[in-house]
């Protein structure tokens, strides 16, 4: 006890103005981003987000990867949509790359990264924030472009592909396209096949659409707000809770005994705030303040930080689950891990000072 009463000294007056500080400054951003998704979901058909896509796969991958400047979703959002659009036919591949940089790549959370290290080179860490979190979904966008679906998708989400029963890849069918035409043409090109199975379930589907359509704006806009106020309520919890692990962790621990020796080691300080950022499970939109709590880490530390979250973390498992089978999920992590960790080291060898705006 004496031990850990040398390097941990809590003081709940420190702890709270740290911990209200980092709360109220998130808060409202994580309540933009719910209510976003919230309109997002009701209002936007799935056939404006392919139809925004080129023909080329690769082109289609990187345009992927900007969507969330239009359509901006927060990770824990994101996915229910992901699986929406697989079943109306968006490639495997451009998913991938949606699903991994929407919750990084929009406006909401540019906007809250700079008010978050306002005084502290805002703009290079929200460039580099970006940039890099693209870079990463981009290249997944690619590599699962070379797998088949069968090899990651889980049996549920399969069986809601057009052309289930065909053979197909993450990315785009061979000859898909030229038969297809643009792709906004139909909300299923790049996958649909005339005359298969499935034609139940399209009935099911047109039925709903036309439900849809009979509801009144006012009906619609209060649907939004409740998937909004339910997605908020989902993980607010998340953001306490981080909020309040990295109060303490900057109030109660001994900074010159355990932070600091952490801190100087590139290595060390990298993973040790990429494995924070996977417990504390924080939204997107509301992490950068947390982050910029920890003013003892160098920048690449709490770039890896800003990068690696908001694409896997404890939360994010058991999402991923509802789409990809556990095996991939886990690949995905530690490959996420991996590559975010070994950029963001390497960063270290960069004097950051003159790239400061």
């Amino acid at each position: 006890m004496i031990w850990l009463h040398s390097w941990f000294n809590f003081n709940l007056s420190s702890f709270a103005t740290s911990f209200l500080s980092v709360l109220f400054e998130s808060v409202p951003f994580l309540l933009l981003g719910a209510l976003f998704s919230g309109l997002i979901e009701v209002f936007v058909p799935a056939r404006w987000m392919t139809g925004l896509l080129p023909r080329r796969p690769v082109f289609a991958i990187l345009i992927s990867g900007l969507l969330g400047c239009v359509f901006p979703m927060c990770e824990c959002g994101v996915v229910p949509v992901i699986r929406r659009l697989l079943k109306k036919g968006l490639p495997v591949s451009c998913a991938m790359t949606y699903l991994l940089a929407s919750p990084v790549v929009n406006p909401i959370v540019a906007v809250s990264t700079y008010a978050a290290f306002r005084g502290n080179q805002p703009g290079m860490t929200t460039a580099f924030r970006l940039v890099l979190s693209f870079c990463v979904a981009a290249l997944a966008g690619v590599v699962v472009q070379r797998l088949r679906v069968e090899q990651f998708l889980n049996d549920r989400v399969l069986e809601t592909l057009p052309g289930s029963r065909s053979r197909r890849t993450a990315g785009f069918r061979v000859g898909s396209l030229a038969g297809a035409g643009s792709m906004g043409g139909s909300a299923v090109s790049p996958f649909t096949q005339e005359g298969t199975e499935g034609g139940a379930e399209a009935l099911e589907t047109l039925d709903a659409l036309a439900a849809g359509m009979q509801q009144s704006f006012g009906c619609r806009l209060l649907a939004a707000l409740q998937r909004g106020a339910n997605d908020f309520l989902d993980v607010a919890v998340f953001v306490v809770i981080g909020a309040a692990l990295a109060s303490v962790f900057n109030t109660a621990v001994d900074q010159q005994r355990i932070i600091v020796p952490l801190a100087t080691n590139p290595w060390a300080a990298t993973t040790a705030l990429m494995a924070l950022a996977f417990f504390v499970a924080v939204c997107s939109t509301s992490d950068a303040f947390i982050a910029a709590t920890l003013t003892a880490f160098p920048f690449p530390a709490r770039l890896a930080f800003l990068v690696f979250g908001p694409v896997f973390d404890l939360k994010l498992i058991f999402l991923y689950s509802l789409v990809f089978r556990r095996r991939f999920v886990l690949a995905l992590g530690i490959g996420l891990f991996v590559l975010i960790a070994l950029i963001c080291v390497k960063l270290s060898d960069i004097h950051f000072s003159a790239f400061a705006f």
